[in-house]
């Protein structure tokens, strides 16, 4: 009797440790690619980089017509003259590449802060998004190899990508609506 106690326990106690652990994973490459705020935030910066390029060109059209205009009128100038017209120009230019080159490095930096925004907020969701589902793991599937292999049951990618758009969505709405209200109210006081 005191054996079938025993075996009883061992049993009971064995079964409670191997309590089944939920494991899935995700491509992390997939879903951040598919969140529609890194792809607003793409837009947005595409939008912005179309108008520094318009505007470097027009610049760049003002100069040349500037340069043209001084190589036509040269002839009429003294040397001395036209090497100081050469300088202040040459110098002219290096301003604008210079000026062009920051401005291009700030839009960068803003670009590459907001998608480290994305990234962590990614990261937030999933690790939310595993709590709330049960999840005692949630692996990471990139091109470094973290998840060299998983079956198809245990991929939850598109369900995790449809979740924290949808929660990005509720947010976008919220915020559309909020500015919405203020506009009117500004309209209404305006009026």
């Amino acid at each position: 009797m005191k054996k079938l106690i025993v075996a009883l326990l061992v049993l009971i106690v064995f079964t409670a440790c191997q309590e089944q652990q939920k494991i899935a994973f995700i491509d992390n490459g997939k879903v951040i690619n598919d969140y529609q705020m890194k792809i607003d935030i793409e837009e947005q910066f595409k939008i912005k980089d179309d108008d520094f390029k318009k505007r470097i060109d027009s610049i760049g059209k003002a100069f040349q017509i500037e340069a043209q205009a001084f190589q036509m009128a040269a002839q009429n100038l003294s040397q001395k003259k036209q090497q100081e017209k050469y300088q202040e120009l040459g110098q002219k230019q290096q301003v604008l590449q210079q000026q062009f080159q920051y401005e291009q490095q700030i839009m960068q930096q803003e670009f590459n802060t907001e998608m480290d925004s994305v990234i962590s907020k990614v990261n937030d969701f999933v690790a939310d998004y595993g709590k709330k589902n049960g999840y005692t793991f949630i692996l990471g599937k990139n091109q470094a190899g973290s998840v060299l292999y998983g079956e198809e049951t245990k991929d939850i990618t598109e369900a995790v990508t449809k979740a924290i758009n949808a929660a990005y969505g509720k947010k976008g709405n919220e915020e559309s609506s909020k500015e919405d209200k203020s506009s009117e109210k500004e309209e209404t006081s305006a009026e």
